[in-house]
């Protein structure tokens, strides 16, 4: 008869370290979970997320004598600023109908973006102490920054809609599209920011370097002057490429719902603004999602 022998099973002493792991059902510390557990992880944190948001806002402005008041002051004096240099000594009013409130609008959705973008930049380095001494999926940093950004967005919108008003623009239902407008906005926002939160965690210099880029996207987006009429004498692509630049197209949206008289709106920016804000919220997950393992370490 022939004898049948069990193979031998080894001792933990001589297992390798991946064996081990695999025998005892643990995991690499820090390892990159999978996107959907990852995604998971990251709705579950909700409230973590929501409480950093009000801890951080109450903490930037704890010093401040006019505390929170400042998130709208900000965007009103640049506005403010915007409006002496560009409608008064180079009179980009003249061919713009309620230029106060065009102004405002586009500074308020503007600097929502801008604002998210510089935050997510230093979220990740801002808080290395924590990413290395916690465990949490990284990206509720970008998301709350953003929420941040959001936050300040409608304590701006407090200001805004009333100078809306009093410069004589009625109350239409239009008004509504803000909502989805602002919505589209915000993933758009969230992409951005979560893609340069990447970099700037490989690269610290990023946060210095950004503002000059959002200075001259800023520039570039019809904020203080009319992309429509600055380009009637220039080939059709240029107009084309300013209208459906994501700076131009929300503010421009959000002027066609608040302000009558606009500029004809460009056929698809609806369609610009829902593919730029998929777009940016994908890529930019997936962006930061892949490098997962590598915040905190060095």
């Amino acid at each position: 008869m022939t004898e049948v022998r069990d193979s031998p099973t080894l001792a933990p002493d001589q297992l390798s370290a991946a064996e081990l792991a695999e025998r005892f059902g643990m995991a690499r510390a820090g390892a990159r979970p999978p996107l959907l557990a990852y995604l998971r992880d990251l709705w579950g944190r909700r409230h973590f997320i929501a409480s950093y948001t009000r801890a951080t806002t109450a903490a930037t402005y704890s010093s401040s004598f006019l505390g929170q008041i400042w998130q709208v002051l900000t965007p009103l004096l640049n506005a403010a600023v915007y409006f002496f240099v560009f409608g008064y000594l180079l009179a980009t009013k003249r061919s713009i109908h309620n230029f106060i409130g065009y102004l405002t609008i586009g500074i308020f959705i503007f600097s929502y973006m801008q604002n998210a973008i510089i935050h997510g930049s230093r979220s990740v380095t801002a808080n290395i102490n924590i990413i290395r001494a916690l465990h949490f999926p990284r990206a509720t940093l970008p998301l709350g920054t953003t929420a941040i950004a959001f936050q300040q967005l409608l304590a701006s919108l407090l200001a805004m809609l009333p100078i809306v008003l009093l410069t004589g623009e009625p109350i239409r239902w239009t008004w509504l599209e803000i909502v989805p407008i602002v919505f589209l906005e915000s993933l758009f926002a969230l992409g951005v920011a979560l893609i340069v939160a990447r970099i700037g965690a490989a690269v610290p210099d990023t946060s210095q370097f950004l503002p000059f880029v959002l200075r001259t996207w800023l520039y570039l987006s019809g904020i203080f002057y009319s992309i429509y009429e600055f380009t009637k004498h220039h080939s059709h692509w240029v107009r084309l490429v300013l209208e459906f630049n994501p700076g131009a197209v929300y503010p421009e949206l959000t002027r066609h719902a608040l302000l009558t008289k606009q500029d004809p709106l460009t056929a698809h920016v609806w369609t610009a603004a829902i593919g730029w804000a998929v777009v940016a919220v994908v890529v930019g997950m997936l962006y930061f999602w892949h490098g997962e393992e590598q915040y905190g370490r060095g």
